[in-house]
């Protein structure tokens, strides 16, 4: 049983699909208190759970909760994307998951976040190893989802779907400004 942490569709899509086809029917955890403002999680979370519906797969909503996670990632604000900032969201995220999969009963779980070419597999697989270490009873499955046509297919599904697809990770540190 796998509990998947899911960022966004445009990021989930493939992968969702893809371990449907490899006989896995994940659960989705959507846990990202880190997006902001409330109006892009709202967006983000319903494509999800648009996709989830449409595959027959359930979705669970993890608690949104922006101001525990500014105290979380406090003082690291001007910190780059890839640097500490990211590094302390992850492990928050991941913790978060890795403590879901043990309450819901589950052996391994996932993250979509590891899809995307913005983010840091090593900060990504770091944050998950010891998001199962401290939680103890869960493992963490660690999987480079860039490979193996599956970016390719994130485009392909992104069209298909008319996914909306963002244009900053998520916080609103990693806004690019003009």
């Amino acid at each position: 049983m796998l509990l998947l942490h899911t960022c966004c569709a445009p990021c989930s899509a493939a992968i969702i699909e893809w371990l449907v086809a490899q006989g896995e029917h994940p659960t989705l955890f959507y846990f990202n208190p880190n997006i902001f403002p409330q109006e892009e999680y709202d967006i983000r979370k319903n494509e999800c759970t648009r996709y989830a519906q449409k595959l027959g797969l359930t979705i669970v909503d993890g608690d949104y909760d922006h101001p525990a996670w500014l105290t979380h990632i406090a003082g690291l604000e001007d910190q780059p994307e890839r640097g500490s900032r990211c590094q302390a969201c992850f492990n928050m995220r991941m913790l978060a998951t890795a403590r879901r999969a043990k309450e819901a009963g589950f052996s391994r779980f996932a993250t979509t976040l590891a899809s995307s070419r913005w983010k840091s597999l090593e900060q990504i697989a770091t944050a998950g190893h010891r998001a199962a270490e401290e939680t103890g009873g869960v493992t963490f499955w660690e999987k480079n989802w860039r490979k193996d046509g599956l970016s390719e297919r994130r485009r392909i599904l992104l069209a298909e779907n008319a996914f909306y697809n963002q244009t900053y990770c998520g916080c609103e540190f990693s806004i690019r400004k003009p």
